[in-house]
């Protein structure tokens, strides 16, 4: 009984250190993760366009968003080197 009982204090320590180690790995390194994607793409349309996070009314481009609370946009931050919007349809 005694060895039960141990092995099963190792599967719920282990059943945690997974939980929170994929709750790090969520609030943390996945939101840089996707920065990072999304700032290599806006880099693709010049210089100027940097990665921003926007909540679905603040910007019209969330309306295709897949969790409909917030989406990425490529934003120009320096006008003189963008070439127009290349956010609106």
């Amino acid at each position: 009984m005694k060895e039960a009982t141990g092995e099963l204090n190792m599967t719920v320590i282990t059943v945690i250190a997974i939980a929170a180690v994929a709750a790090l790995f969520y609030a943390f390194v996945w939101p840089m993760i996707q920065r990072t994607i999304v700032q290599q793409t806006c880099n693709t349309y010049g210089p100027g366009y940097t990665a921003k996070k926007v909540d679905a009314g603040e910007s019209e481009a969330c309306t295709t968003a897949s969790d409909k609370t917030s989406c990425w946009i490529c934003e120009c931050t320096d006008a003189t080197q963008c070439s127009g919007d290349i956010n609106a349809d």
